[in-house]
């Protein structure tokens, strides 16, 4: 459950997304727990045909911001930068 959102885009469904993503992360790491790999997720990339999701983890993995762009008006390394502003300030 997102505790705060903000969409461009009217038909985005932001809770739905979150819901499904945060079970991308609980995947990831039962298969790192079960890979019995010393490592944390510190991000996670999601490329579709013209968008972009990055999820990144705070540093106990129990939260994580979300970012989805669109792929025509951005590229990755923008994305990352944005990211990291509000993981600076959130997480």
């Amino acid at each position: 459950m997102p505790l705060a959102f903000h969409s461009n885009v009217s038909d985005f469904d932001i809770e739905t997304a979150a819901a499904y993503n945060t079970e991308v992360v609980k995947a990831k790491l039962k298969a790192i727990s079960a890979l019995k790999l010393n490592q944390k997720i510190q991000d996670i990339l999601l490329t579709l045909t013209d968008q972009l999701h990055l999820l990144k983890l705070s540093p106990d993995g129990g939260k994580f911001i979300y970012l989805a762009v669109n792929a025509k008006d951005t590229n990755l390394a923008m994305a990352r930068n944005v990211l990291k502003g509000h993981a600076d300030v959130l997480l």
